[in-house]
């Protein structure tokens, strides 16, 4: 039988609405039928149930609307006088009462159309106090705090942390977070794929995601250029790109690259990488007899796209006090820009909100 243990029961309300009372049972036949005549004799109204399966036994959510008057350590008493064990009572939202799982895809949509409330989203579904994004290496995944803490890993070596004082978090509600996130990964993945774009003179140019294979057209990409195009980019004299930096461009550290390709030539070069925190750091390169053309636009527009799978809201990039180039472009991709005020070769690029 489950030993009575102490029940968060938070501060009385002036007036009582809804009550989200977890109970503690053993799975028998029976059991759950008598704690509902208790409660009906108490004048509770049942509003929604779930039952979440736990070692020894089941986990009871029980959503009702109590008797006005009701303190709630009546209710937790009468619920151990039928053996079970009340683990808390909070004050829930009638207008959330959705079927779990209806819920749950329902937070899915949310979180697809806007990634950058996946903490929030998390949050809901987890019934959580508290859901935080930290860089991965701050995460601490082994630091449960006897199950009110739990840790869900991102992409970009980021980590969300869930937190709940009013009671531990159970497997399948683990479980249901780990699926919500994996879902968002997976949409993340799709949204990284090639994309042909549309122009009016019929060329077929790829987006796509550079690869270690790819440094032989990138390095013919350099060699293409002039010398002020890959100044703007480098902000130097270089005329060849290192074998040792090919990589380095087509697989940043933490980020990633986007290719514009034409045939089998690649004829411009993009990247993105998230920082550990604050805004994600781009780079733009585009052949010369293919600038003017949109192809740089289009590198960006498809670079935002990819930090807002990540949650990402705010880019900046390396650009020469006077060049206007890569401010118009921005410009043409929806994004919003500003000189970073402590350094002017610093561009800030703000995606929409």
């Amino acid at each position: 039988m489950p030993q009575p243990g102490r029940t968060a029961v938070v501060e009385e309300p002036a007036v009582a609405s809804a009550w989200r009372v977890r109970v503690r049972m053993h799975d028998h036949p029976g059991t759950l039928a008598r704690l509902a005549i208790r409660l009906a004799d108490l004048e509770c109204n049942i509003l929604g149930l779930s039952v979440l399966p736990v070692p020894g036994g089941v986990l009871d959510e029980i959503v009702l609307r109590p008797a006005t008057g009701l303190p709630r350590r009546h209710l937790a008493e009468a619920i151990r006088a039928e053996g079970c064990e009340c683990t808390a009572i909070i004050d829930a939202d009638v207008h959330e009462l959705v079927d779990p799982a209806a819920s749950t895809l329902l937070a899915a949509r949310r979180a697809v159309d806007d990634p950058a409330r996946l903490a929030e989203v998390l949050k809901d579904v987890l019934a959580a106090d508290v859901v935080t994004l930290v860089p991965a290496t701050e995460a601490n995944p082994a630091r449960t705090e006897s199950g009110h803490r739990a840790v869900f890993a991102l992409a970009g070596d980021r980590a969300l942390v869930a937190r709940r004082r009013w009671a531990p978090f159970v497997q399948l509600e683990l479980t249901r977070a780990e699926a919500l996130v994996a879902l968002l990964t997976a949409a993340a993945r799709n949204a990284a794929g090639p994309v042909v774009l549309d122009r009016p003179d019929g060329a077929a140019i790829v987006l796509r995601k550079g690869l270690p294979g790819d440094a032989d057209a990138v390095a013919d990409l350099h060699r293409r250029c002039s010398m002020a195009t890959l100044f703007r980019r480098y902000h130097s004299g270089v005329r060849t790109v290192p074998r040792r930096w090919l990589h380095r461009l087509l697989v940043p550290p933490r980020g990633t690259s986007v290719l514009a390709v034409f045939g089998r030539e690649v004829i411009g070069l993009a990247q993105l990488i998230p920082g550990a925190s604050g805004p994600a750091e781009i780079s733009l390169l585009v052949e010369d007899d293919w600038q003017q053309q949109g192809i740089g636009t289009a590198l960006l527009a498809r670079l935002a796209v990819l930090a807002e799978t990540q949650g990402i809201t705010e880019l900046t990039a390396d650009c020469l006090t006077g060049d206007d180039v890569l401010p118009r472009t921005a410009a043409r991709a929806g994004l919003r820009t500003e000189r970073a005020p402590e350094d002017g070769a610093k561009l800030r690029l703000f995606l929409p909100a």
